[in-house]
């Protein structure tokens, strides 16, 4: 269920890109190159405004940007967890690890697996793991 709609034109801001900016990036990442975004775009755009969209596109095996998504749910998982949910209300996180179980595939239950058990031992938190894409690039459980 692919959710593309139009070509890309670009980010009027892509410090704060609209949902719409990034649904329709993320059908054609290679119009604009994650390595021409600004630095640590990941982290900018891993909160409250988008975490809906990116979770949208986590969830669309045919996304071409899907592992960046499921990297910016890690990111926004750690966010939270770690500020002990200054940064996000835990109730959002909740609902999207609930969500990922119900309507996932394994990509999306392994990281609300994860989620849940950082959640549970927040000692566990590692910056490459969750912020530079480690449990994207090496998916597995934690325990």
């Amino acid at each position: 269920m692919s959710m593309q709609q139009t070509a890309f034109r670009g980010f009027a801001n892509p410090v704060d890109p609209t949902p719409a900016e990034l649904r329709d990036w993320a059908y054609q990442p290679d119009s604009v190159p994650l390595h021409t975004m600004p630095p640590d775009w990941d982290l900018l755009i891993s909160g409250d405004h988008l975490v809906g969209t990116l979770f949208d596109l986590a969830l669309d095996p045919g996304c071409p940007a899907r592992r960046f998504a499921v990297h910016c749910l890690y990111i926004y998982a750690a966010d939270g967890i770690r500020t002990n949910f200054r940064a996000h209300p835990r109730r959002r996180l909740r609902k999207l690890v609930e969500q990922a179980e119900a309507d996932g595939d394994d990509v999306l239950a392994t990281w609300a697996h994860n989620t849940r058990v950082l959640l549970s031992r927040p000692d566990l938190f590692d910056y490459h793991d969750w912020c530079e894409g480690g449990l994207v690039r090496d998916p597995r459980r934690l325990s």
